[in-house]
């Protein structure tokens, strides 16, 4: 009897290559081979707010291939590897792979969204020379793990040096249209185990990215409001797109 030990058989072409890129990406990363300029591959392709000096225009799209560690690429690519296939069988690669980039730049746009608002609110307490102090200096005393004793400076500089990486966004477009697109499909919740068909299951973990997007908690990393966007602008661009050119 044969049998294919290929990990990746039976995979669709994209979900297949963007689970090899991202593997390949983070090993570059983890073993430094990807610094460069005297910055790490972070400085360069995680998204930074664009009123920081390290805000680069590609960053809208790398910062979906850089991850933070072992625990966040892998729970990215679970659920890429899980929830992709079926939406790629179902809908062609070109338009999955559309829809993947497009969620994940949308995402990317509407954490920044919310940035700018933070942004917007920092600039009118310190004013314009704080601001440019920020702008000249931060980037240093963060690079050394200082940063300033004054709360709203401190604050400002955290949001021009602090970058925003990984798929999820993406990630989080696939799982809105997965239940949208297969609603009846039961999935089951870590770590309870508990079967839940996927249409609540979307309902369930949105309300989770903008509950906990709200809390703006110090301690927490993760980039919730960018889960939240990755699905609304799935959910958007899903209605648009099937209206112009239906899919079922």
């Amino acid at each position: 009897m044969r049998t294919d030990a290929n990990p990746f058989s039976g995979l669709p072409v994209v979900v297949k290559n963007l689970l090899i890129l991202n593997v390949i990406i983070f090993l570059i990363k983890i073993t430094g081979l990807g610094n460069f300029g005297g910055a790490n591959m972070d400085t360069w392709f995680a998204l930074h707010y664009f009123a920081s000096p390290l805000f680069q225009p590609w960053q809208l799209v790398t910062h979906m291939f850089m991850h933070g560690g072992f625990g966040h690429i892998a729970l990215n690519m679970l659920g890429l590897f899980m929830l992709g296939p079926p939406l790629e069988y179902r809908w062609g690669s070109q338009r999955f792979l559309t829809y993947y980039l497009v969620t994940g730049v949308g995402a990317a746009l509407f954490y920044s969204g919310v940035h700018a608002i933070e942004y917007i609110r920092l600039a009118n307490v310190l004013g314009p020379e704080a601001v440019a102090t920020v702008k000249s200096q931060g980037m240093e005393l963060w690079a050394q793990g200082r940063n300033y004793t004054d709360d709203s400076m401190s604050n400002l500089n955290a949001l021009l040096n602090i970058p925003m990486l990984g798929a999820s966004g993406a990630i989080y477009g696939v799982l809105l249209a997965f239940g949208m697109t297969f609603p009846n499909v039961e999935l089951m919740v870590f770590p309870l185990f508990i079967p839940i068909k996927a249409r609540y299951f979307v309902w369930i973990f949105g309300a989770l990215a903008l509950f906990q997007g709200l809390q703006n908690n110090p301690g927490d990393n993760v980039a919730h409001l960018a889960h939240l966007g990755g699905m609304v602008v799935g959910f958007i661009f899903i209605k648009v797109w099937k209206e112009k050119q239906p899919w079922e």
